[in-house]
Order: structure tokens, then sequence, then C-alpha cells
């Protein structure tokens, strides 16, 4: 027996660790794809941010910026501020050969005249969007010249008697330091046949909208063979979010609506465990949660007291007081639901509730009978005669308990006794009568309505607009403490 309990033993533990083997290979490709759509979120960020921030990226990462703008933005040096930098650089070389007063530095000094006033003029940097470079280095001039137009403060930096004066090394290390950075980030950008800006991001972009379009088919295939009837609509809404992983919009031209594929990635991340999300997810929900509470809430009282008020003041609540018969009212069981009430409520009163409290009502008639007599003049005296000290006392609790079993004999009879009943219903019916022709008098019915809504108003403004000024930390601290509460007790 034991001999052949080993191979079973063996065989289940083999199925266990084929289980598990799967197990960790499932949650290894759910983490590597998290991570892939990790990673193609991030490009479509950088893409996204590459022209807005490109002064930046060239700052930490020059050549690796120059590249992408190059193979995929269509992005190449622009030819006026090239070749204004050019004719910088041989003004220093031409300085450093022959001096900066021979005829050939000359020549380029008035060259660079004309190009620094076509600069201002013709701004070449508006098509880059740069044109906020532009007024910087119009800025950095004149704060260096002294002088209040941009082009003055150009043509008097490449003037001749102004770098002999100031010393030519030094204005051309202001210039290199200052200026010559801000010019280098202008650029040049060619056109798409689409007429917009060239876009090449989808040659990026496509090979992992490919990659998600395959694992959703992967997916759709083992949950076919895996579960009956099930088919490939099936497998899209059940991962209905990784169609934003699929759709080429880089291809579309709509590249910011790739952004949206931040939902999928924080699903993939927080179900693959990649990283815990949990508290974030629970932080996040429990705040929007409390404010849309706290404002619901405010909402529906709000809602709830205007719709009484606007019923108010179209008579609509008197009417249905009144039940007037001029006005159209839906009588769903057709009896009169308060007459019915007050009788089931009066019968309640009678057989369940009064019985218990009959002790109760004793002693508090009796606590009153005998604060009566003690208040009687003589009382005091009497109660010090021989034999007859408790008598007050016997005299009292006998007044109680006949009280007391009269007047319940009584409401007992008026419920059960058929004319007593009658008696009774005649009583209310001429109440309520009497009650709805005085309310039916224009002053007092105007009266009330006005009193109502005026009270309503009064309510929505001391009491229900206090919500939206309320503490959202201490509600969400107390509803935690509940919480907390309620789990300890289970």
């Amino acid at each position: 027996m034991a001999a052949l309990s080993r191979p079973r033993s063996a065989t289940k533990g083999r199925q266990f660790s084929k289980y598990d083997a799967r197990q960790v290979k499932a949650r290894w490709f759910e983490r590597l794809m998290a991570l892939i759509a990790l990673i193609n979120l991030g490009l479509v960020v950088i893409d996204l941010s590459y022209v807005p921030w490109r002064d930046a990226y060239l700052r930490f990462l020059p050549r690796v910026t120059v590249w992408y703008g190059e193979t995929f933005k269509g992005i190449e040096p622009h030819r006026f501020t090239t070749h204004y930098l050019d004719t910088v650089e041989s003004l220093e070389q031409q300085v450093a050969l022959t001096g900066l007063t021979s005829p050939e530095a000359q020549d380029i000094l008035e060259d660079l005249q004309q190009q620094s006033a076509a600069m201002v003029a013709e701004n070449p940097f508006q098509l880059a969007n740069r044109s906020g470079n532009l007024e910087q280095i119009k800025n950095h001039l004149r704060d260096h010249m002294g002088l209040e137009s941009a082009t003055d403060s150009f043509v008097g930096f490449w003037d001749y008697e102004h770098l002999s004066r100031a010393g030519f090394r030094r204005e051309m290390t202001f210039f290199n330091d200052d200026v010559r950075p801000l010019i280098e980030t202008n650029f040049f950008r060619r056109l798409a046949v689409h007429g917009g800006f060239m876009d090449l991001f989808w040659r990026i972009d496509l090979w992992f909208n490919l990659l998600f379009a395959v694992e959703l088919l992967a997916r759709s295939f083992y949950l076919g063979r895996r579960y009956k009837n099930f088919t490939w609509r099936d497998a899209v809404l059940w991962r209905w979010y990784d169609l934003l992983l699929i759709v080429p919009f880089s291809a579309l031209r709509m590249p910011w609506l790739a952004l949206s594929r931040i939902l999928p990635v924080i699903i993939r991340i927080n179900q693959s465990n990649l990283i815990d999300l949990e508290p974030t997810q629970q932080r996040i929900s429990r705040f929007a949660i409390s404010h849309v509470a706290v404002e619901m809430t405010e909402i529906v009282v709000l809602r709830i007291i205007d719709q009484v008020q606007a019923l108010i003041r179209d008579g609509s609540l008197s009417q249905m007081i009144l039940r007037d018969t001029d006005r159209r009212y839906i009588d769903v069981s057709g009896v009169n639901d308060l007459e019915v009430l007050a009788q089931r409520l009066g019968t309640l009163t009678v057989y369940s509730v009064l019985p218990e409290l009959k002790p109760e009502l004793d002693n508090l008639l009796k606590h009153t009978v005998t604060t009566a007599f003690s208040q009687a003049p003589g009382y005091q005296g009497f109660r010090q005669l021989p034999g007859l000290g408790n008598l007050p006392d016997q005299i009292a609790q006998h007044v109680v308990a006949q009280i007391s079993a009269n007047a319940y004999g009584l409401i007992k009879g008026g419920v059960e006794n058929q004319e007593g009943v009658a008696l009774t219903q005649t009583l209310m019916k001429k109440f309520t009568d009497t009650f709805k022709q005085q309310l039916q008098e224009a002053e007092n019915i105007t009266e009330l309505e006005t009193l109502l809504v005026d009270f309503l108003e009064e309510v929505k403004l001391n009491y229900v607009k206090r919500l939206a000024s309320e503490d959202v930390d201490r509600l969400i601290e107390e509803r935690y403490q509940i919480y907390n509460a309620t789990q300890a007790d289970a």
C-alpha cells in the first residue's frame, strides 16, 4: 500500500508544481506587459513634450535630442540663425588672425549688423514658436548696451568702436554665455503632405500597437478554448481598456489622445502587482467620494426644500391636505389612509403600548397625587396622628389605581365598544372638518403658506448651506472612525 501511495503523492506534487509554475509564468507575463505599457506611455509623454521642452532636453541630452528631432520630428537647423552663428565664428577666427582693425574683420562686423537688424525685424524664431527666446535676446542686449531700442543695441554691439572700447574678448564672452544658447534653440521644422508639421513617432508607436493587438487576440483565443461560447467580442468587452493601447493615435494625427493610455497602464500595474497602487487608489477614492457626498447631500436637500416650497406656493400642499374635490388627487388604496392609520395606531397604543407603560404611569400619578396632598394645609400634622400616618399614602395609591383602571377601561371600551367607536369617529370627523374649514379661510391659509415658505428659506440659508463649508477632512476622519468601529464589532 505504501508503495502504491508514493506514486500518487509524487504525481499530485508534480501537478501542484506544474500549476504553480503556470501561475508564476502568468504573473511574470502580466508584469512584463505592464512594464511594456508603461514604457510606451513614457515614450508618448516624451514625444508630446519634445517640442515644448526641447530647450531643456538640449541642455541635458544634446546629442539624443538633436538625433530624435531630425529623425522623427523633421527638425533641422534654421538657415538664418545658423548662418548668423557661423558669421560670429568667422569674426572670432578673423580677429585671431588679422586683428579687429583689419578690413576683413570690418566687413564681417557690417554683415553682423545687417543680420542683427534683419533678425529683429523678421523674427526667424516665430515658426519654431520660440519668439520668447528672441525677446530674451533683445532684453540681454538692451541691458548690456543701455539702450531702449533692440535694433540699436544689436547694431551698436557689433560696432568697431564699442568692441575696441569694451574689449573684444570680454564682449564675446558675454555673447557666447548669454546670447548664443538662446539663438541655438531656434530650428526649422519640415511640413508633411497633410499640411501639418512632420511627425514620425507613429513608426515607434506602431510596434507597441501591434504587440498589444496580438496580445488581445491571444487572450481571446485562450479564453475561447477555456470557456465555452466565449467570443472575441467578449474578450474586447472584458479588456475594453486595452483598446486605448491598440488605437494608433499618432498615425491618426491625434497624439494628445494617446495620454488616455494612462488608464490601461494603471490598471495593468495594479493587477500585476508591479507597483502597489492600492493605498493611493483608496486615498483618491475616499477623497473623491467624500467631496461628492457633501455636494450631493447639499443638492438633494436643497432640491427637496425647493420642491416643498413650490408645492406650498402653488397651493398643492394645502389642496392635498384638504382633499379638494375640484383638483385631481390620485387615491391608490381607495380608502382614507389617514383615518385607517389613526385607527391602527390607536389600537396598537391601547392593546400593546399602554399595558407596558401602566406601572410607570401609576408611579407618575402617585407622585403627583402625593405631592398635591403634601401641599395641603394640615397635611404634616395629620401624618403625625397615631395610626393615621400612612393613610394619605394609602388613599393616594387607591386613587391612582382607580383613576388608572377607569382611564384604561374608558379608552379600551372606546375602542372595543361599537357605540364608543362611533362616538370617537364622530369626534375625529368633527375635529377634521372644523380644522379644514378654518384652513380654507383665505387669511389663514395664506399666512400659514407664507410662514412655511419663509421657514424653509431660513433652513436653507442657516443649515443646508453649511454643508458646502464643512471641513471635508473632518468628515473623512469621522467616516474612518465609524468604519473602524464597525469592523472591530464584526
